[in-house]
C-alpha cells in the first residue's frame, strides 16, 4: 500500500480562496490522502463556508477554533492528529496541481531515510489566480538558474531565503525530531529548517507542483512593516542558529543572514530589532565601517525610510 500523506490544510480569512485551494487538496491524483482542516477562528465567512463544504465532504477533519491560536500552534495540533509518513503544512490561499503529492512521494522513495524534505518550484498567482511568473529563476530554455540545493543545506539555510515554503512535503521523522513547531514564534518555516537540516538532508524536485498566491493579506507581505512580529521571531532563530554552528562556514553564513536582516531593520525603521541584531552581529564578528554607521543609526534612531527606495536598487537591484 502507498504510505498516507497528511495535508494539514490552515485558513485564516481565506473565504475567497477556499473552493480552489480546497478542492486542489482533494483532486490530487494520490489515492491515500489524510485531510485535516484547521479554521483559526477566521474573521470572514470561512467558517461558515467550511462546515458546509465539510459536511459534504466527511472525510474531511475539520477543527473550527473559537480563538486565533495562529499558525504555529494551529498546525501542531493537527499534527498530533495526523498519521501521515509525509506532511504537507499547505495555507488554504495556495493551490496544489494535481500531480503534487504523487510525485513528492515518488522523489521520497528514490531517496534513503537520510532525506527529510523534498521541494519544488511554484507557479505565482496573484488575488484572481492569474500567473504572475515562478519563485525561482529560469533562463530561457526553462532551466532553473536559481540557487536550489540538495543536501544538508544548513549553511545554504542561513545564508539565502531559497526555499519555496509552501512546495515543501516533510517526513514525519524530521517533524517528530523536531518537535514540531516553535508555538512561540510568528511564524514557522524559517526555524524549521534551522533545527532539522543539520539532521536531515533536503532534496530539490525540479517541478512546478503548487501554485503559490501573492497578496497583500498574506503573513510574508507583512515582512518588515512596523512592528512585525516576524522580524523579532528571525532574531530568535538566529540566536538558535548561533547555538548549531559548528564550523566557520557555518558562522560565515549566519553572520551573512544576520547582516542582511539588520539592514532591512535600520531601513524599514524597526529600531529595537535593528539594536538587538547589532549586537548579535558583535559577538559573531567585528563591525566594519558600514556597520557602525548603521549601528549609529539604529541607536539614535535615525529614520532612513526617504532613502529606501534607493537603498534597493544599490543593494537588490530592486525599484
Amino acid at each position: 500500500m502507498q504510505p498516507l500523506v497528511s495535508v494539514i490544510c490552515l485558513c485564516y480569512n481565506h473565504r475567497r480562496f477556499l473552493s480552489e485551494a480546497l478542492d486542489s487538496v482533494r483532486n490530487q491524483t494520490y489515492p491515500n490522502l489524510e485531510i485535516i482542516l484547521v479554521d483559526d477562528a477566521s474573521t470572514d465567512e470561512s467558517a461558515v463556508w467550511l462546515a458546509v463544504y465539510c459536511a459534504q465532504y466527511p472525510e474531511i477533519k475539520y477543527i473550527r477554533h473559537r480563538q486565533n491560536t495562529g499558525n504555529t500552534r494551529a498546525f501542531n495540533e493537527a499534527f498530533r492528529l495526523s498519521s501521515g509518513e509525509y506532511i504537507i503544512d499547505f495555507a488554504t490561499d495556495d493551490v496544489l496541481l494535481p500531480q503534487r503529492v504523487a510525485e513528492q512521494v515518488q522523489a521520497f522513495q528514490a531517496l534513503d531515510q537520510t532525506y527529510g524534505v523534498v521541494y519544488t518550484d511554484a507557479e505565482l498567482i496573484d488575488e484572481n489566480s492569474k500567473p504572475i511568473g515562478y519563485f525561482y529563476r529560469r533562463n530561457a530554455q526553462g532551466a532553473v538558474i536559481s540557487r536550489t540545493p540538495s543536501g544538508y543545506v544548513f549553511t545554504s539555510v542561513l545564508r539565502h531565503a531559497f526555499l519555496c515554503p509552501p512546495t515543501l512535503m516533510f517526513r514525519r521523522a524530521l517533524l517528530e525530531k523536531a518537535g514540531g513547531y516553535d508555538e512561540t514564534l510568528a511564524y514557522e518555516d524559517f526555524d524549521i529548517w534551522v533545527r532539522s537540516a543539520q539532521d536531515f538532508k533536503f532534496f530539490f524536485l525540479d517541478k512546478i507542483l503548487t501554485r503559490r498566491r501573492v497578496h497583500t493579506a498574506s503573513l510574508s507581505h507583512k515582512l518588515y512593516t512596523s512592528g512585525d512580529k516576524q522580524l523579532a521571531s528571525t532574531i530568535i532563530i538566529c540566536r538558535k542558529a548561533q547555538k548549531l554552528i559548528r564550523t566557520p562556514d557555518e558562522k560565515a553564513a549566519l553572520v551573512v543572514r544576520v547582516k542582511a536582516e539588520l539592514r532591512q531593520a535600520v531601513f524599514t525603521q524597526n529600531f529595537l530589532e535593528a539594536r538587538l541584531l547589532i549586537k548579535l552581529l558583535e559577538e559573531l564578528t567585528s563591525l566594519n565601517w558600514p556597520y557602525q554607521l548603521l549601528k549609529r543609526v539604529a541607536e539614535q534612531e535615525i529614520r532612513l525610510g526617504f532613502i529606501r527606495k534607493w537603498y534597493y536598487r544599490w543593494v537588490y537591484h530592486k525599484s
